[in-house]
């Protein structure tokens, strides 16, 4: 019991650091800016954070949230993120231990918490990120026992497909661009995870979501023209994907009434 108590902290460890470069990613990819250099730095006076600067979680604790030498306050997503991650890690540990499952649903995981807050500042979803889900997709696809290659490209085909069809048609018939074909990439993604099963779920469960947002939020701000009340896609799609990533066998054999 302790044993395990030492990992799960461990692995929450690993997740947060994890964490605290999906925070680059999150910050640098849609500002083009390259991912290794420079070194992490203040974006307001460009003060190189120093070892114990960099520390997730902790060190935002200890600076109190702000610059260790301008003082500019320093935005809180960077703590959520690495606690989200952390916090995946360790629900991953729980369900598949020390195992490969383990460490491509976790990856699964880190990039739909990085295209997710991405997609909620920029309204965009990196290619780059939807790729390397695609790509690792199909290499889990070719291991895993429950779960063939051919389930896979199903997967992302019916997944990007449909939303895709759906995109194509709203644009046609109401004359403004519904969704982006970020959006029709990340299905992709998550069909080579999830199977046509899967990425039918996540479209149906990822608009009700999106649909309740969008009308609460629009009903707050009194948006005059609702059909031009924009809100990403993205991380309600998230959202299904990682319900159905978890319990996608509950919720199939349920609808399927097995």
């Amino acid at each position: 019991m302790e044993n395990n108590f030492l990992i799960f902290i461990f692995v929450f460890a690993f997740g947060t650091i994890i964490g605290s470069f999906l925070n680059v990613l999150i910050y640098r990819l849609p500002r083009d800016m390259s991912i290794v250099f420079p070194s992490s730095h203040c974006p307001k006076c460009g003060h190189k954070l120093r070892w114990y600067e960099n520390i997730p979680v902790f060190s935002y604790i200890f600076l109190k949230g702000k610059c260790n030498k301008c003082k500019t306050s320093i935005s809180l997503k960077y703590p959520i993120v690495e606690i989200l991650t952390g916090l995946s890690a360790s629900l991953s540990y729980l369900k598949w231990g020390i195992s490969i499952d383990f460490a491509f649903n976790f990856v699964f995981l880190a990039l739909v918490i990085a295209i997710s807050f991405i997609d909620l500042d920029f309204k965009i979803i990196p290619d780059e990120l939807n790729l390397i889900g695609f790509l690792s997709g199909l290499i889990y696809s070719a291991i895993r026992a429950d779960f063939s290659i051919i389930d896979a490209l199903l997967g992302s085909f019916v997944g990007a497909g449909f939303l895709f069809a759906t995109a194509y048609l709203y644009l046609k018939f109401r004359g403004i661009e519904g969704l982006g074909m970020g959006d029709v990439k990340l299905l992709a993604f998550f069909g080579s995870y999830l199977g046509w099963f899967g990425s039918l779920f996540v479209i149906f469960v990822g608009s009700i979501l999106g649909v309740i947002v969008g009308l609460t939020l629009a009903y707050i701000y009194k948006s005059e023209d609702k059909a031009k009340f924009e809100i990403p896609f993205g991380p309600y799609l998230s959202i299904a994907g990682v319900l159905y990533l978890f319990f996608g066998e509950i919720i199939k054999n349920w609808y399927l009434g097995v």
